[in-house]
């Protein structure tokens, strides 16, 4: 344990920023698995309203630093061409 009062405060402020970061992480993947559950069901409509609530959340993960632009990036990408290609699925059998 610290014993400097600098030190302290660091071990303080470090647990609390953990902690935050913990919570915000599991939000993050919470709206992820949305995603990808509602995908798994083959509900076009809520897939595509997973995947736009979703969009912010990845968004503010990477300007709070929890995550690298290009994951964030990545992540969306792959989200929105698994809801893309769920759409274009369920219009071909619709169509047919």
């Amino acid at each position: 344990m610290a014993n400097i009062a600098s030190a302290k405060k660091r071990a303080h402020q470090s647990e609390e920023r953990r902690a935050r970061n913990m919570a915000q992480r599991s939000r993050l993947r919470t709206y992820i698995k949305k995603v990808l559950l509602a995908v798994e069901s083959g509900d076009v409509a809520q897939a595509q309203t997973a995947f736009r609530e979703a969009v912010p959340v990845i968004d503010s993960s990477v300007n709070k630093g929890l995550i690298h632009k290009n994951k964030a990036a990545r992540s969306k990408s792959r989200l929105n061409a698994r809801v893309k290609a769920l759409a274009l699925g369920s219009a071909a059998s619709a169509a047919s």
